[in-house]
């Protein structure tokens, strides 16, 4: 609460929340706590099931003020799924946007209590839990606490810097770290965000060209729906990050003078671990950036090429997930890359999307830049299929009007042999989460 109620005193008439102002949310969720409490004054850890709005920023902000560990769930998951991480966490309430849980509007309806609310945030202290790879049914418990927190919004002023006219649009969902990250910015900055309840492309591009927000956070498959339509902007940042960035994409934008921030980062590292600006460094287009200020990364077992994997320590990475060991050191990404002379990191794929034939190792991504780079393609996916000859073969999935032969042909030239899709196969749309990342888990199950 400390923030916001800083931020209630010093600018009560500035915008803060949509339309709402700092004064105004404060009140709001003051209000809301007491309304809560009767819910959750014998919990430690609580639940929240919505959708993006500013109901959910408010339930949210509302709970941290009770000093409740907050668990985001993300809406696309089964009832099985979801009674799974409730009982796994010992969670017993959950509100929910709709009547699947305790719906808000029914906290909204009820009569508020006196309640002692959590004046100072303890760095220490849980905010949130998030469960990584819940698609897969193999979930760990991410928990994010307010020093990690504090430490990502002080390495995020100096990567991004921050302006007070700064509205930072949120159209990733606030049950991922994206989404919900912006809140905490925001929160901390005494800055703007509007709340869109998902990605709406007809309304993200009337607010860009009405100069609306000027900051937006976005993964590719996004941008890839809007660069082409944006004609006018003032925009000063647009972090692009969450998946692999087609480089044919980032080159549409700089065409437009789009102010993309290449990012990388995890749930782990409370989202970015490193960030650049690509107007300012063209040359390093392929790469996701320079680690952010405190954020030390190295690459593991390199080979003669300086691949190997990925490692982060920094101030911002978790201490560990919940009911496993403490991270002491160095966390392992699961990510294969390597570091440049100027210190500029370049992820290659992550380990488990490496297909190895014959043994030669396959990175999808390479495969999928040059595919990107044609303008028939859409979307591709470049995954590993098991082969009694070579151990795996790489397949493709494509939304593309182009044929079989034609992406042969298109390929045949810019890649080795072994590295050309040995069956490619066609689908009017990829399989993707709440955050429009593609799901290569769920391609090769199809397969």
């Amino acid at each position: 609460m400390e923030w916001l109620k800083k931020h209630n005193f010093e600018r009560p008439n500035k915008k803060f929340i949509n339309d709402m102002t700092f004064s105004e949310v404060y009140h709001r969720v003051i209000e809301l706590a007491r309304k809560l409490s009767s819910y959750v004054h014998n919990e430690n850890r609580v639940a929240i099931f919505s959708s993006n709005s500013v109901h959910m920023a408010l339930f949210f902000l509302a709970l941290q003020a009770l000093g409740k560990e907050v668990l985001m769930l993300n809406i696309r998951l089964s009832d099985q799924e979801i009674t799974k991480q409730l009982s796994a966490l010992d969670i017993k309430t959950v509100f929910s946007h709709d009547d699947k849980f305790i719906s808000f509007s029914k906290v909204y309806e009820s009569e508020g209590a006196q309640v002692k609310l959590e004046e100072e945030f303890n760095g220490e202290k849980v905010a949130v839990i998030m469960n990584t790879s819940a698609t897969t049914g193999k979930f760990k418990s991410v928990p994010i606490r307010w020093k990690q927190f504090y430490s990502h919004v002080k390495a995020s002023q100096v990567s991004l810097g921050v302006k007070d006219e700064d509205n930072w649009l949120v159209v990733l969902p606030m049950f991922h770290i994206g989404g919900l990250a912006i809140l905490i910015r925001s929160l901390y900055n005494g800055t703007q965000l509007t709340i869109l309840d998902k990605f709406h492309e007809e309304e993200v591009i009337k607010l860009i060209e009405n100069s609306e927000i000027n900051m937006i956070s976005v993964v590719p498959t996004m941008l890839n729906r809007i660069v082409k339509r944006i004609d006018k902007h003032d925009l000063r940042v647009v972090l692009v990050g969450g998946e692999f960035i087609p480089k044919p994409l980032v080159e549409r934008s700089i065409e437009k003078n789009i102010p993309i921030y290449k990012t990388y980062g995890m749930t782990e590292t409370t989202s970015q671990s490193t960030t650049f600006s690509v107007l300012n460094y063209p040359n390093k287009i392929d790469s996701v950036g320079l680690p952010l200020h405190g954020v030390d990364i190295q690459v593991k077992d390199a080979d003669e090429n300086g691949i190997g994997e990925v490692l982060i320590k920094s101030p911002m990475l978790m201490d560990g997930y919940i009911g496993k060991e403490k991270i002491s050191g160095y966390f392992n990404t699961q990510d294969v890359g390597y570091k440049d002379k100027e210190g500029f990191i370049y992820i290659l794929d992550r380990r488990k999307n490496i297909i190895i034939s014959g043994g030669e190792n396959i990175y999808p991504k390479e495969i999928e830049n040059i595919l990107y780079a044609h303008p028939k393609i859409i979307e591709c996916a470049v995954v590993g299929k098991k082969d009694e000859t070579w151990g795996q073969v790489p397949v493709l999935y494509v939304v593309s009007s182009l044929k079989e032969d034609e992406i042969i042909k298109y390929l045949i030239d810019k890649l080795a042999k072994y590295k050309i899709p040995k069956e490619i196969i066609y689908l009017d749309t990829l399989p993707k989460n709440a955050s429009g990342k593609i799901l290569k888990k769920e391609l090769i199950e199809v397969d």
